[in-house]
């Protein structure tokens, strides 16, 4: 079904068409939830409220008629069910959170509100974000827009589902370890996570604190800049929040900056845009494991790149394969610690029968918690236990070092960005894995790595492979920067995208 987010496809175009006076805030606003209420089958949202939504459309539409207007006004844009949000629901993807309703807006929420956002509610999500493909949620599974029957990826697939359906313009996702571009590449639409520390995580539920970062979804890259810039910057009130990049204050204005600076840079060179742009290729991307769509979509990829001027540079990261025990002794200790909060106390679910204190508690996470939350719990706890930390936990930390000096050996020596795939195949049936919970992990082995480097990276369409039913499915990019060069990463992204369509097909046009 056509929609005004289909009439205007770019973040620049739906701009102009609300300042020009083509359509309101209000009158977005309110087709957008017709579309998310015609398009229930998805579950891509969990809870809408149209009033709360249809407020701030109104808001929006009498700030610009009085001639105050934000970066963003009137862009419609829905949450991650991690952030917390005052009005909609907080759940977190868990009967653990269950009606909870949080007192206070999260940075990232707070920063798109006051930039003219319009909020149309709370998007699902892997409980506490621990999936790979939006299957661990009390609200059941979304749904990839281009194979019902599919995942949409996880942790994020709520927040690419809906992008993806254009039930909403953009999302915000999160990456504990490639939660936003797993997702943005199985439903077809471009994500970035930016550099650990860039956009605060206060008021974002946590699940590794060392590797949870914030990140947004759009259609395509230049979509990104604006909505990312929004969000990033330093914040006080999280101590993780990095205050300087590269000598320069970690501020919004930054990432537009280096976007422009980038832009300029290319435009410059219009016959060979990319020209000297090295792109390190990593071997162990390419080995056991790659479908072969995939592999196809990512050389066609690359080979459009050296068309635009880049040079294709052989790398190896000869660490990659030890990114899954490091991220899967690592995170599960970080969600042991962090998780330990809810105790059926202070807040949370509480169990209705009990004997003692210690009952309760153990009750209460038992009924709370799903089955993936409480494995990883589990495993956190024994790798942080007496006897078993020196042997597990520091040796992981000492992998995660050495994963981070074999990115910094290649962007230091050998090339400007790395490039290769996003996962290892198109989207699974929803199922799959049931009877092999640790069965999806490997999906990861291509974007942990990240995580635990702190690096930036992002996904962009690159093509289509075949899911088991015939069905034409989306295939994302991977674009691997060093610390801090979000900016450019995006203006590379733009360039790709000027000279190729894959990011403004629809579900359903493949």
């Amino acid at each position: 079904m056509s929609t005004a987010l289909h009439a205007f496809p770019t973040l620049a175009s739906l701009q102009a068409a609300l300042a020009q006076g083509k359509l309101s805030a209000t009158e977005l606003a309110q087709d957008c939830l017709r579309q998310i209420q015609a398009q229930q089958g998805l579950n891509a949202f969990v809870h809408v409220d149209a009033d709360l939504s249809l407020a701030q459309a109104r808001a929006s539409d009498a700030s610009r008629a009085a001639g105050i207007s934000g970066p963003l006004s009137g862009i419609p844009i829905a949450h991650k069910d991690v952030f917390v949000t005052q009005g909609w629901r907080s759940t977190a993807g868990s009967k653990m959170l269950k009606n909870y309703v949080s007192p206070f807006d999260a940075t990232v929420v707070n920063r798109l509100l006051t930039a003219g956002c319009v909020s149309l509610g709370k998007l699902n999500c892997d409980e506490f974000a621990m999936g790979s493909g939006n299957e661990h949620s009390v609200f059941g599974p979304a749904h990839n827009p281009w194979d019902l029957t599919c995942v949409p990826g996880g942790s994020s697939g709520g927040s690419a589902a809906a992008v993806a359906a254009r039930l909403i313009f953009a999302s915000t996702g999160t990456d504990t370890g490639g939660s936003v571009r797993q997702p943005a590449a199985l439903c077809g639409v471009s994500g970035i996570k930016p550099t650990y520390g860039v956009v605060s995580r206060y008021g974002m539920i946590a699940y590794g604190s060392s590797l949870d970062q914030a990140g947004v979804m759009a259609p395509a890259a230049a979509d990104l800049v604006a909505l990312l810039d929004t969000i990033s910057g330093f914040d006080v009130r999280d101590a993780t929040s990095a205050e300087h990049c590269l000598g320069v204050p970690n501020a919004p204005g930054r990432i537009q900056s280096d976007y422009n600076k980038a832009s300029a840079h290319f435009d410059s060179q219009a016959l060979l845009p990319l020209n000297g742009l090295r792109i390190g290729v990593p071997s162990e991307y390419f080995g056991e494991g790659l479908s072969s769509d995939v592999g196809a979509a990512i050389e066609t990829a690359l080979s459009q790149f050296e068309q635009l001027g880049a040079q294709r540079v052989p790398i190896s990261l000869p660490r990659t394969r030890l990114s899954i025990p490091a991220y899967y002794v690592i995170a599960p200790a970080e969600a042991s610690s962090n998780l330990s909060r809810y105790d059926g106390v202070r807040y949370g679910h509480r169990s209705e029968s009990y004997t003692d204190l210690a009952d309760m508690t153990g009750r209460s996470r038992s009924e709370g918690f799903g089955a993936e939350v409480q494995r990883r719990i589990m495993v956190g706890t024994y790798v942080l236990s007496h006897g078993y930390y020196d042997a597990y936990y520091l040796q992981a930390q000492r992998l995660r070092r050495m994963i981070a000096e074999d990115f910094q050996a290649a962007f230091t020596q050998q090339c400007d960005v790395i490039m290769g795939p996003v996962t290892p195949t198109v989207a699974k049936a929803i199922g799959d894995n049931q009877d092999d919970p640790t069965a999806d992990w490997l999906a990861d082995i291509y974007t942990l790595s990240l995580n635990l480097a702190g690096l930036p990276g992002m996904s962009v369409p690159c093509g289509f492979g075949t899911s088991a039913a015939g069905k034409a499915l989306p295939i994302g990019l991977q674009i691997i920067g060093d610390y801090f060069d979000e900016g450019r990463l995006l203006a590379i992204a733009h360039q790709y995208q000027l000279a190729t369509d894959w990011h403004l097909r629809c579900a359903g046009q493949a």
